[in-house]
């Protein structure tokens, strides 16, 4: 998590909070939207390790450094064709799904049990087992219920993420949850903020974003007109 003070972004549109002992959330904000996988959440086993056992099952071996290069790769090339979609960043269910049986092609490329590695896949992240809370983002949802917020959940995630939030702390402590395959939209594309917006019934300028990555999270949210508190470097 990052210390200091909160400073002006360029244009003196939004703030990037930053958390050194502060009050949180800072004097001026009402709603608190957290992000979820790497600022609540995390996958245990990590995803590098649930593809290779996945692929174990289905009679291959792969190294988990080569997995986890084929991974980033593939999850570049599927941010790439939404962002040359029109509109951009649109997303729905069954893109969802196309996008990380894609993904999963690309790691076991040319492997006919792919399709089998992708259904494990898909029902493994659906369940509350493959993962664990983090400390801080527990510490930061329970300072925000605390202090009278909106709380909401909005993630990139699809519709796993409801039945996942239902059951798993702090995701079960808030009210309202998000994914991305729910709402039409992916981060950054703008519409995800405003749909936000109009569903909590609030102003931008009174929304801080918690995210751990730097355009997904804290830019795009920055662009949209919202404080954003990035808790990736922490």
């Amino acid at each position: 998590m990052q210390s200091g003070t909160p400073m002006k972004t360029a244009g003196d549109t939004a703030l990037v909070e930053t958390l050194s002992g502060a009050v949180f959330p800072p004097a001026g904000v009402g709603v608190v939207v957290f992000d979820v996988v790497g600022t609540l959440v995390e996958p245990s086993p990590s995803v590098a390790m649930a593809y290779q056992w996945a692929a174990a099952r289905h009679g291959l071996t792969v190294d988990v450094p080569l997995i986890q290069q084929r991974f980033k790769a593939a999850w570049r090339r599927q941010e790439a064709v939404d962002a040359a979609a029109v509109p951009a960043f649109a997303t729905s269910r069954s893109r969802e799904a196309e996008r990380w049986r894609a993904i999963v092609e690309d790691v076991f490329v040319g492997a006919d049990a792919s399709e089998a590695i992708f259904t494990e896949l898909w029902e493994h992240f659906g369940r509350v087992e493959a993962w664990q809370p983090l400390a801080h983002g527990r510490d930061l949802v329970r300072l925000a219920i605390d202090a009278g917020a909106t709380v909401a959940l909005a993630s990139n995630f699809d519709e796993r993420l409801l039945a996942i939030a239902e059951r798993l702390e702090p995701l079960s402590w808030v009210p309202h949850v998000f994914a991305s395959s729910e709402i039409g939209w992916r981060k950054p594309a703008p519409e995800f903020f405003r749909w936000i917006e109009q569903r909590l019934g609030c102003e931008p300028g009174e929304v801080l974003l918690v995210g751990d990555d730097p355009e997904l999270d804290v830019a795009a949210a920055r662009r949209a007109g919202w404080r954003s508190l990035d808790v990736g470097s922490r």
